[in-house]
């Protein structure tokens, strides 16, 4: 009673097709496929770090402008 034979798996799938066509199936796997393709492309995304443009190099004859910046070894030194 709890194992369906091949024959019902037809059955239920020639239900499904008569009731929703062909159409509709082939649209609802299409956008399932790129739901899934979505979900994995995402999920390399997390995993991978962004290859962005690189931060800025700080050498010794260039001064930062930025106020936010704070030089560690300047306040060592005084």
């Amino acid at each position: 009673m709890g194992s369906f034979s091949i024959w019902h798996w037809l059955v239920v799938l020639l239900i499904v097709v008569l009731v929703f066509g062909t159409k509709k199936l082939k649209n609802l796997g299409s956008d399932l496929g790129a739901a899934v393709k979505g979900f994995k492309d995402g999920m390399a995304q997390g995993s991978t770090p962004e290859t962005s443009a690189p931060a800025p190099q700080v050498t010794a004859d260039k001064q930062v402008t930025d106020k936010t910046t704070i030089d560690v070894d300047a306040k060592t030194k005084s």
